[in-house]
């Protein structure tokens, strides 16, 4: 009887040429986001770092030429909490194909006031979640026309824990920072998996591929000066802590792989491989309140009267 061949393995190290290809990181400017543009700029691909700030922006251009020769980065004006302006934000792509996403920016807020945008949405709720759900929506028609392409969104453990109120979604009865911002990661969550049953329902080639980055510090991350430094005593300090969590390095391993690796499939999470906290990526089985398709469904019909977007999109 013959064998069943195993999967290739994963280099983190090693990763596959993307010549001719073009990513776009959602805030690309810094933290895990500005790890996976620097990684994704040295498979030859074009890396597009969506930020609202142009200057730090160029920082993190220049640091990714500065670490990646030959680099192809470029900036896109974008502002996730202000659903009307993301329309004229993918006109300024100027392109007609684009082979993957990552949803990776986001907003958190420790303390109350509650926050809301220009919309008149709670800001976490409005940027995390609203915001990425209306870029998709206007990106559709790039990423259909682009056979294989990709959606990655970032998750957070930050959401594990938490359930979705959908008489509630803007936080205006109960606003408590740290459970607001838990909930809209968890909508994020959730639409990636409600967006990748609607594509594969649709037959559509383009994957939804939610991944979780684990547990990163700035203490275990490598200095990107000026944006970034990390000093020797950091280091030192914050050793331990490597044999549990990582650096954002380490954190942005999981979204690279979703946008490279053939053998991603859009029904399962990528995340790292020890306890879910550090280490190689792999895949492994949602939690068990992402596979709620009920909530899931009902989420997805008020985002859209939310936003505006058509709910049939992700069948373009």
């Amino acid at each position: 009887m013959p064998s069943v061949p195993k999967a290739p393995h994963w280099d983190v190290h090693r990763l596959p040429r993307a010549d001719g290809k073009t990513f776009l990181i959602t805030g690309g400017n810094a933290g895990i986001g500005y790890f996976v543009a620097e990684q994704l700029a040295a498979t030859g691909a074009t890396v597009v770092l969506g930020s609202r700030d142009p200057a730090k922006a160029a920082t993190a251009m220049a640091s990714i030429a500065s670490h990646v020769p030959g680099a192809t980065v470029r900036h896109l004006p974008l502002d996730l909490a202000d659903l009307g302006s993301l329309r004229a934000s993918v006109g300024a792509l100027r392109l007609d194909r684009l082979d993957a996403v990552v949803h990776n920016a986001g907003v958190a807020l420790d303390h109350p006031p509650r926050r809301e945008t220009g919309d008149g949405h709670e800001l976490m709720f409005g940027t995390n979640h609203l915001g990425h759900f209306a870029l998709t929506h206007f990106l559709a028609p790039l990423l259909s026309a682009t056979p294989g392409s990709r959606i990655v969104t970032t998750g957070s453990f930050a959401a594990k824990t938490e359930r979705m109120d959908l008489d509630d979604l803007q936080s205006e009865r109960d606003y408590r920072p740290k459970r607001t911002y838990g909930r809209s990661k968890l909508a994020q969550m959730l639409f990636a998996v409600e967006l990748g049953r609607r594509l594969r329902a649709a037959g559509s080639s383009t994957l939804s591929v939610l991944v979780h980055p684990g547990g990163a510090l700035d203490s275990l991350t490598p200095s990107r000066p000026p944006f970034h430094v990390r000093t020797a005593g950091d280091r030192v300090r914050h050793l331990p802590l490597g044999l549990v969590v990582q650096g954002k390095d380490a954190a942005a391993w999981p979204a690279v792989r979703a946008v490279l690796d053939p053998d991603v499939r859009g029904d399962r999470m990528v995340s790292p491989r020890a306890f879910g906290l550090r280490g190689a990526p792999r895949a492994e089985p949602f939690w068990d309140h992402l596979a709620d398709p009920a909530t899931a469904a009902r989420l997805w019909v008020a985002s859209c009267d939310l936003t505006g977007c058509d709910p049939a999109f992700a069948a373009v």
